[in-house]
C-alpha cells in the first residue's frame, strides 16, 4: 500500500510539472551563444511549446568546462521546469577530473537530442592528407609534430590522447582555452592537427582552410564519402559528441520519460530534420534509460583513457 501511494504521489508531481501553462521551461546552456550547443538547444526550444503546453526559455551560464551550468541545475527544483543542455564531458568526464561540491552523477537523463562525429582536422601546412599518411609522418619524427586539444581534461584532449595510444605516435599535445584559440592557430599553421566536432568544423573543412583527415564516428559522413572512419585504420577508436537534455537530482522518472517523450516528437519535425541534416547531426531523440547506458559507456572509455595517459587538470 506505500508502494501504491508513493508511485501516485510521483505520478501526481510528473503531470503537475509539466501541466502549468504559464510556468515557462527554462533550459540552460552551459557556453556562450553561438556555437553548435547553442544552435541544437534552439532548435528543441522553437519547437518543445507545442508539445508540453509550455514556454520556453533558453539561458546561457558559460564557465568551468560547464561546471558553473551544470551545478545551478544540481541545485534546482526537480519539477521539470529548468533542464541542462549538456554535451559528453559534462556528464562522462568531468566527474573523474575535477573536485566539486555536487554529484554530476545525480542529474536524471532525459534524452539525447542530437549526435555528430568529432574530426580529425589538418592545417593546410601539413604534409600529410590522410590518417595513414600523419601516422607514418608522426613515426618518422616522433615528437615533432603537435595535436591541439581546447584545454586539458576536454572530450579533444582525450580523444587525441586516444589516437595517439591506438596509433602509437609521440605527438605533443598543445592546451588551449577554448576552441576559437585553438581554431586560430591551426588555421594559421602554428599547431599541425585537432580533433573537434563537425558542426564547428564544417565551414573551415568546407572553404578549403583545413584539411579533413579522418572522422571519429563508426561510419563515413555522407557529405565526404571519401574521408574514411579513423576506427576503419585504427580498430576501437571512437570519439562523438551528442547534446542532451538532463533534469535536476531526483526528478521524478514519470516526468523525465514525458519529457524525453516529447523530445522524440520535437526531433520528427521535417523541418528540425532538414536543419540537422544541413549540419551532419544525426537526430536521436532515445529515452532517459537509453541516454544512461551511453553516460555508462561513454565514461567507461574515457576513464580508461584518463588513467592510461594520466590526464590531470592543472589547478
Amino acid at each position: 500500500m506505500k508502494y501504491l501511494f508513493a508511485m501516485m504521489a510521483g505520478m501526481a508531481m510528473a503531470t503537475c510539472a509539466l501541466s502549468q501553462p504559464g510556468k515557462p521551461v527554462r533550459i540552460i546552456v552551459p557556453f556562450p551563444p553561438g556555437g553548435a550547443a547553442d544552435a541544437l538547444t534552439r532548435m528543441v526550444a522553437e519547437k518543445l511549446p507545442a508539445q508540453i503546453g509550455q514556454p520556453v526559455v533558453v539561458e546561457y551560464r558559460p564557465g568551468a568546462a560547464g561546471n558553473v551550468a551544470a551545478e545551478q541545475i544540481s541545485r534546482a527544483e526537480p519539477d521539470g521546469s529548468v533542464l541542462l543542455s549538456a554535451p559528453p564531458h559534462l556528464l562522462t568526464i568531468n566527474h573523474m577530473l575535477y573536485k566539486l561540491n555536487f554529484d554530476l552523477t545525480k542529474l536524471v537523463p532525459v534524452g539525447i537530442i542530437a549526435a555528430y562525429p568529432n574530426v580529425l582536422l589538418a592545417t593546410p601546412k601539413l604534409a600529410a592528407s590522410s590518417v595513414t599518411e600523419l601516422i607514418a609522418l608522426a613515426k618518422a619524427r616522433p615528437g615533432t609534430l603537435n595535436i591541439a586539444s581546447q584545454g586539458n581534461g576536454t572530450s579533444t584532449h582525450l580523444t587525441a590522447e586516444l589516437f595517439k595510444m591506438l596509433a602509437k605516435v609521440d605527438m605533443v599535445h598543445v592546451p588551449y582555452k577554448g576552441t576559437a584559440p585553438a581554431f586560430a592557430d591551426l588555421l594559421g599553421g602554428q599547431v599541425d592537427v585537432m580533433f573537434d566536432n563537425l558542426i564547428a568544423a564544417l565551414p573551415h573543412v568546407k572553404s578549403g582552410k583545413l584539411k579533413l583527415l579522418g572522422v571519429g564516428g563508426a561510419k563515413r559522413i555522407d557529405a565526404f564519402p571519401q574521408v574514411p572512419a579513423i576506427a576503419e585504420l585504427l580498430p576501437g577508436f571512437r570519439s562523438e559528441t551528442w547534446m542532451g537534455l538532463v533534469a535536476p537530482p531526483a526528478t521524478p522518472q514519470a516526468t523525465a520519460t514525458r519529457l524525453s517523450t516529447a523530445l522524440r516528437r520535437v526531433l520528427q519535425d521535417p523541418d528540425v530534420r532538414r536543419r540537422l541534416s544541413e549540419l551532419q547531426a544525426e537526430p536521436v531523440g532515445n529515452t532517459p534509460e537509453q541516454m544512461a547506458e551511453i553516460i555508462r559507456q561513454d565514461t567507461e572509455r574515457w576513464s580508461a583513457v584518463i588513467q592510461s595517459a594520466r590526464v590531470r587538470i592543472d589547478g
